[in-house]
């Protein structure tokens, strides 16, 4: 893979450069802000970007809004957002416009680095990859309209998974139920969330995240 990396903290910033350089991937650049970032990806076009949230000047949401940026004006790069913080606003932005190619995990919740490095693999790729701590708390935004009322204990525990990323196998292994018995609850689920004629993968994550601007 062909990757840029923003973050602010030099010591994780050259972590992440030998990890990824270790495991065969180009880091094309590692810089400490959103402005180079944005720099970066357009001299560059990356397969993915690593981008923290909180950035210099304000280290409040500056990578976070190059992320928004980046998913704009170039679709085609894979944006995996690893940080401490779960920023809600752009958050909701990033995840429900199109979950194609976007993932956002928790610094503090990644215990093993296959873990990241399937995750990025898998945005580099086109799919996603949510920490479930993240989704929980986006989803807490909107409890006053629970669109997921509808749905039975089994196709939550699917809808999770999904939001997660996984695929239908990786579902029946973990539920230990069959690849038919999840197909059949995924549909379920498209139909009760109001989804069955949204085309593409992404509404497997939009399930959960459609309707978490509303």
């Amino acid at each position: 893979m062909r990757v840029i990396l923003a973050e602010d903290s030099a010591l994780l910033r050259e972590g992440l450069v030998r990890l990824l350089a270790e495991e065969g991937h180009e880091v094309l650049a590692a810089v400490g802000d959103a402005t180079e970032l944005l720099a970066q990806v357009r001299q560059r076009q990356p397969d993915v970007v690593v981008v923290d949230v909180r950035m210099p000047p304000t280290h409040t949401d500056e990578g976070l809004r190059a992320a928004l940026e980046i998913r704009r004006t170039w679709p085609g790069v894979g944006v995996l957002v690893l940080s401490q913080y779960v920023e809600k606003r752009y958050a909701t932005e990033l995840l429900s416009t199109d979950s194609e190619g976007v993932g956002y995990l928790l610094k503090d919740r990644v215990v093993q680095v296959g873990e990241f490095l399937d995750a990025l693999q898998r945005v580099a790729e086109g799919g996603a990859a949510f920490d479930p701590e993240v989704v929980r708390q986006l989803l807490s935004r909107t409890r006053h309209v629970d669109p997921l009322a509808r749905l039975t204990i089994r196709e939550r525990d699917v809808l999770d998974r999904m939001a997660q990323g996984h695929t239908n196998n990786t579902i029946a292994e973990q539920l230990h139920v069959s690849r038919s018995a999840v197909e059949k609850h995924v549909n379920a689920i498209f139909e009760k969330l109001d989804l069955s004629h949204t085309t593409g993968y992404s509404r497997r994550v939009l399930a959960v995240l459609r309707y978490l601007g509303s």
